[in-house]
């Protein structure tokens, strides 16, 4: 048809073109087998990972695949990782109180388990009112080690977080040590209160109190809760009751400490780190044998 029209084309020209087109070229081979494994690991983790996660998350599975070829093809499926918005400062100061010493002084890094928790509560809309989620987070692994949630912000809320820490750390079979634990927040009123420092006295936990409104001095669960609200809170809305919140935030910690890749622990979930530690440093029994 082509010479019909006084255009010369060669024979072998042509017959490469039709060989192309019954033969798709590798790339687009590996393309497609590809973007079923990408929308895998994006639906499978909340929807909020972005090429970087997905790469990683691809290379764990034992995929080997570039990073730029992740962000290609993650355009091509119209799909992106979340993106975080503005905090909402919920903490109100109470002048009057006395307050610890900040024993942090925005060094978040921990050299093991058990040594630095900080703390922290936000806020959720729901239809039935208000709920507050309170955080406690270990700066060595950034596992989320205890939460708690109520529909008012007083100090039951900021003392119930910690108490479920103190107890998934027994169960887990490394508690606390008693003196060595430092349990840091920002100055809200709930934080400062006494009930909240005698309860840690009698863990023999230390207490150390930042300021308020300033992100530095609890950077580390600033970026907790941040998550929280990226990952979770938003994508979800409306909220209804408490018991919906409470259930969503367990289902996202679980995930959060399980299977969620952090890039500051060397892109291992926190639990996994946590036994990484362990397994490099408890050693094991030696039975005499005679």
């Amino acid at each position: 048809m082509l010479t019909e029209h006084g255009c010369s084309i060669a024979p072998s020209t042509y017959y490469a073109h039709r060989k192309r087109l019954a033969q798709p070229a590798a790339r687009t081979v590996r393309d497609e087998e590809l973007k079923p494994l990408i929308k895998e690991v994006y639906n499978a983790n909340y929807r909020v990972y972005g090429a970087r996660k997905i790469w990683r998350e691809l290379g764990r599975q034992g995929h080997t695949v570039a990073r730029c070829t992740v962000e290609r093809l993650m355009r091509e499926l119209g799909i992106a990782g979340a993106v975080r918005g503005k905090k909402v400062i919920t903490t109100i100061a109470d002048p009057a109180a006395e307050r610890a010493p900040d024993l942090v002084d925005r060094n978040f890094v921990a050299s093991a388990p058990n040594r630095c928790w900080v703390a922290d509560f936000t806020h959720i809309a729901t239809w039935s009112g208000v709920v507050y989620v309170a955080f406690v987070v270990d700066t060595f692994s950034r596992r989320i080690v205890g939460c708690s949630a109520a529909t008012t912000k007083e100090t039951r809320l900021v003392l119930d977080a910690p108490d479920m820490a103190l107890w998934q750390r027994d169960r887990d079979g490394f508690p606390h040590q008693r003196g060595e634990l430092i349990h840091h927040s920002d100055a809200g009123s709930q934080y400062t209160s006494f009930r909240l420092a005698e309860h840690l006295d009698a863990a023999d936990i230390a207490a150390s109190i930042g300021s308020v409104g300033d992100a530095y001095d609890n950077a580390l669960m600033e970026s907790t809760i941040g998550l929280y609200k990226t990952e979770v809170i938003k994508p979800q809305r409306p909220w209804k009751t408490l018991s919906h919140v409470e259930l969503a935030t367990a289902e996202w910690t679980d995930w959060y400490n399980h299977r969620r890749l952090h890039g500051e622990i060397g892109h291992v979930p926190p639990v996994e780190y946590e036994e990484n530690y362990y397994l490099s440093t408890t050693k094991p029994l030696v039975t005499a044998t005679t």
